[in-house]
């Protein structure tokens, strides 16, 4: 028997996924697909208009959630971005965007402990090079992408956990806040669009009894609590997204990434970033948040 060729229903979700070879995308994949997406790996980028074509037949099983993965190798619709894109989406698709990174000294280690071959070297072509043009590459796909995720601390079941957000998140409207945390001393966030330091205010590791406890502990939120400094900050960064998130409405931006940071993400970024979250989700806007340093550091998403 014939085998059937899916096809798109109305209101289908297609989801892109790209960036940096090494950043995860396989994981992203296999995420989705046991989230129900149907899902293709390394497509050719030529080919998406037919497949876009085939999955509309009027024959076959219907599949409403489709992702693609598209990588550096495309150079054909890397180079055409916004005008591919729109394509996609004036065929009625909803397209949104994953895309991938990490740092390139992670990069690296990650392809000497796989002995894997990035797809940009060759024997001439050193592996730093590979990275620096691949970052070039993408440099389109990356700028016009929902979800920029940076996965150079972030593992296997961390990523997971950010995809199943970001796939039930399909059917929202707005701008869905993401507020994470992290310590300035493991490096600053690539992910984030906007970026406040927590450093100036009162630090709870300078008491014995709160050292070992995070912003998450009660006595560190009485802690906080007590500080006018503190409000002020919490207050401040407040209005100034409150004024802001509904432009990125009007633009349609489906994630706005705002990281705050102190010296080692476990006390003042972690309070700021809770009372920020229970600020706008008492105005029924949809937040994300992630403390990206609070807990130890696990495995590093493979190659």
């Amino acid at each position: 028997m014939e085998q059937q060729v899916p096809r798109i229903s109305s209101g289908t979700d297609l989801i892109i996924v790209s960036g940096m070879s090494g950043s995860g995308k396989s994981i992203v994949l296999h995420a989705l697909e046991d989230l129900g997406y149907y899902c293709i790996d390394n497509l050719p980028a030529v080919l998406l208009p037919q497949l876009v074509s085939h999955l509309r037949e009027p024959q076959g099983p219907l599949y409403s959630l489709v992702a693609v993965s598209i990588d550096s190798r495309n150079r054909q619709f890397l180079e055409k971005v916004p005008t591919n894109l729109q394509n996609l989406r004036d065929t009625g698709l909803k397209v949104r965007i994953i895309f991938l990174q990490s740092e390139d000294k992670t990069l690296i280690r990650r392809y000497s402990e796989t002995q894997r071959k990035h797809p940009l070297t060759d024997n001439t072509t050193p592996l730093a090079d590979g990275i620096a043009e691949e970052r070039r590459l993408l440099t389109p796909l990356e700028q016009d992408a929902d979800r920029r995720i940076d996965t150079t601390r972030t593992n296997p079941v961390e990523l997971r956990s950010i995809i199943r957000d970001f796939a039930a998140a399909r059917g929202k409207t707005g701008t869905t806040l993401v507020l994470k945390s992290f310590g300035f001393k493991y490096g600053v966030p690539m992910d984030a669009d906007y970026l406040f330091d927590m450093r100036c205010l009162p630090n709870p590791y300078w008491k014995t009894e709160l050292r070992d406890l995070s912003g998450l502990d009660e006595p560190v939120v009485r802690f906080f609590h007590r500080s006018p400094l503190v409000t002020q900050m919490v207050n401040q960064i407040g209005a100034f997204l409150e004024f802001w998130l509904p432009y990125f409405d009007l633009e349609n931006r489906s994630y706005l990434m705002v990281a705050l940071g102190c010296t080692g993400g476990q006390h003042r970024s972690v309070f700021i970033t809770e009372e920020l979250a229970s600020r706008f989700r008492s105005q029924e806007l949809t937040v994300q948040t992630d403390h990206r340093d609070l807990y130890p550091v696990s495995t590093a998403v493979p190659a």
